[in-house]
């Protein structure tokens, strides 16, 4: 199949979870894009060499691009999202979202797109996001379609996202979403979960682990159990090897959803997630030696560790195959090596690359 040639302006664009995932689509992407934070700029010139940086999207102006074929932003979502303190599009970040609607007024691109929170949906009664359709309908021209979509359709990570396409005139007649949790991803989530993507693996020769969630033991001895103080009526959640824990706000005594069943939670920019894998310890006290911030922060006492378990950070690689990247895709920027807070950073605050693929497949068949 001939590629498509696009010039793409990334607005928000982080370490370029639109632009991998158009391409992995079958687009040929000339990238124009608009960053603030240093180091993702930094990752996105390595990782694209001859993309186009253009600054700040409040600085960015239609009249200084060439003819812009696709526009997508992930606008910052703190203000939307239901752990955070819900300002909506009173909020200084989320109005941001206005300069990405001035840009296609200004380019009026074949298409875009807009990812954003689950929360968005709610945010101050669901009068935020009513008013922002309105906005994307007061351009005039474009069709908008959007579907909440989830990345455990695709990888081992339960992360919500809802998807906003807006496109000229009627393309094909076909519809670009509902996009669906196919056999076919079924069977590919299927596949990394046995083969490539087990929580329990261990560190390779390489200093690698080769995989993310974990099957469980096969040996009918029954697994030892750890309890995660939650916000239920029970005062806890269960967790086994394989399954992932949330460590925010550990102090917390409504929180709860702290325990991903074989499969990652929502990766946030602090990575407070962990995993339990399969050990050897000959008593607790070892465990505990091991990772004292992770047992301490999770209010987890001595009696609640079981002694055949470890529990261990989520590895910078692990949050890029939950995200679809490639390895060490955050590990050098274009100035050099970047600190493992910044790859998890960078990582929580990405797009999945895999979910952008399959939109921008629907896209091909439906506009092109």
């Amino acid at each position: 199949m001939k590629k498509i040639k696009i010039n793409h302006l990334d607005l928000f664009s982080g370490i370029g979870g639109f632009h991998l995932g158009f391409e992995k689509a079958g687009f040929e992407v000339n990238s124009y894009f608009s960053e603030v934070d240093k180091y993702a700029i930094d990752v996105y010139k390595n990782n694209f060499k001859n993309s186009n940086y253009v600054g700040s999207v409040t600085d960015v102006r239609g009249t200084q691009l060439p003819k812009i074929d696709a526009i997508t932003f992930g606008s910052p979502c703190q203000d939307f999202s239901l752990a955070g303190k819900r300002k909506g599009m009173g909020g200084q970040r989320s109005s941001l979202i206005t300069e990405a609607i001035r840009l296609i007024d200004e380019c009026r691109p074949r298409f875009f797109v807009w990812e954003n929170v689950k929360g968005t949906f709610s945010s101050n009664n669901g009068e935020d996001f009513w008013a922002i359709i309105q906005a994307f309908t007061n351009l005039g021209g474009y069709r908008l379609e959007w579907q909440l979509l989830n990345t455990k359709w695709f990888l081992p990570q339960n992360r919500e996202r809802i998807y906003l396409v807006g496109y000229l005139g009627n393309g094909s007649g076909g519809q670009v979403f509902p996009i669906r949790e196919s056999s076919k991803q079924i069977n590919e989530l299927q596949r990394q979960q046995t083969n490539t993507c087990c929580l329990t693996t261990r560190y390779g020769a390489d200093g690698n682990c080769p995989t993310i969630p974990a099957r469980a033991r096969e040996d009918g001895s029954g697994q030892p159990i750890i309890k995660i103080n939650s916000g239920t009526k029970k005062g806890y959640e269960e967790a086994t090897e394989g399954d992932s824990i949330n460590f925010s706000f550990p102090s917390s005594k409504t929180r709860r959803g702290r325990v991903g069943k074989k499969l990652s939670l929502t990766l946030d920019t602090a990575c407070n997630q962990a995993i339990i894998t399969g050990g050897t310890q000959k008593n607790s006290a070892e465990m505990i030696n091991q990772s004292p911030a992770l047992t301490s922060a999770m209010g987890m006492g001595g009696g609640h560790i079981p002694i055949l378990n470890k529990i261990r950070r989520l590895t910078p690689i692990e949050c890029e195959r939950l995200q679809g990247f490639p390895d060490n895709w955050t590990e050098y920027g274009e100035s050099g090596k970047i600190s493992d807070t910044q790859r998890y950073k960078m990582c929580g605050n990405a797009v999945t690359v895999d979910v952008v693929e399959a939109v921008a497949n629907s896209i091909i068949k439906t506009i092109y």
